[in-house]
């Protein structure tokens, strides 16, 4: 009788993922995550802090549209800054880019 009917033959018993394995992928995208988008941030986000925490009277800096000048005054969220002989505006301290080393306008 076994030569018409094959013997019945036991599949594996299907092996459970393991856990600690599904995991992996999402940690690795944790760490990518950090070290590429989450930490560069925070670093700008604290050089802009000191940045404008810093500006004083006589700074030479450079405001986000590109426009170069010297700081004349300074307050708690704006500054006045000359941009040309008698010729001076108030902007936000958050548009500040950079400041500039001293005698760079009169070299330009």
């Amino acid at each position: 009788m076994s030569f018409f009917i094959s013997d019945a033959i036991a599949e594996p018993a299907a092996a459970t993922p393991d856990p600690f394995g599904m995991f992996v992928p999402l940690v690795l995208f944790a760490v990518v995550f950090y070290f590429f988008l989450w930490r560069p941030q925070s670093k700008r986000n604290k050089e802009q802090k000191e940045l404008m925490g810093a500006l004083s009277k006589g700074d030479e800096v450079v405001i986000a549209g590109g426009m170069i000048g010297k700081i004349t005054k300074v307050s708690d969220d704006f500054v006045v800054c000359e941009v040309a002989a008698n010729t001076e505006i108030r902007f936000q301290k958050g548009s500040i880019s950079a400041t500039l080393p001293k005698g760079t306008i009169k070299n330009i």
